[in-house]
């Protein structure tokens, strides 16, 4: 009953991050369930890759940070995985012919959950550098794994600055916050401003150097 009690509770006293979280985790869960719908999962196996992806980034940040991973506090987070399993079950005809359907939801997702990563380092008052490695690690982490059980090269060491559009965000939130921006605004400009920077870096193929093995 608790598992049901959970998902409603989490509506009582939702601040705007858990918003943010919210829509991250569903952004991301949708990503990993499209590409493992891609890879012919079964139902199952779909949700374990979205639910990893989502989670994933949160975990070894919260284990780093030496606070309880956040998906042990409330059940609502396999519920938002499992909103997206139907999701793309119910919309699949159309997001198989939207164009780049992962990539968008893959990028929405990215900029939430540095969000969220930021966030969560600054309230522990960890130094402004373990606060942008923490955003980068939730933002990039949960892709990682999903990539692997899907038997992909992860797409962090392929794709056009996808861990550095994490850092750029880290850095952005935490000039705003020194300068007195009010946090709500923070987390928007940052969540956008990561957006951007994977969605510029696609069209341009802007790509750090590649390290070539010497002749």
């Amino acid at each position: 009953m608790d598992f049901f009690l959970d998902f409603f509770s989490f509506f009582n006293d939702i601040e705007f991050v858990d918003i943010i979280e919210f829509a991250g985790t569903f952004a991301f869960a949708i990503s990993g369930i499209r590409l493992a719908s891609a890879k012919q999962f079964d139902w199952f196996g779909a949700l374990v890759v979205g639910y990893v992806t989502a989670i994933g980034g949160g975990t070894l940040r919260d284990l780093l940070l030496g606070v309880t991973p956040f998906w042990m506090l409330s059940s609502v987070y396999l519920w938002c995985t499992v909103l997206a399993l139907f999701f793309v079950i119910l919309f699949k005809k159309y997001l198989v012919h939207l164009n780049n359907t992962f990539f968008w939801f893959d990028s929405i997702g990215l900029g939430l959950f540095v969000v969220v990563g930021v966030e969560k380092a600054m309230e522990l008052n960890h130094p402004v550098w373990i606060i942008v490695l923490m955003g980068t690690i939730t933002g990039i982490f949960g892709g990682i794994i999903r990539d692997i059980l899907i038997n992909e090269v992860p797409i962090i060491f392929t794709q056009e600055l996808y861990a550095v559009a994490c850092i750029i965000g880290g850095i952005i939130f935490c000039t705003l916050i020194y300068f007195g921006v009010t946090l709500n605004v923070c987390e928007i400009i940052t969540a956008i401003s990561v957006f951007i920077v994977r969605i510029l870096a696609t069209k341009f193929q802007l790509k750090l150097p590649t390290l070539k093995d010497v002749d």
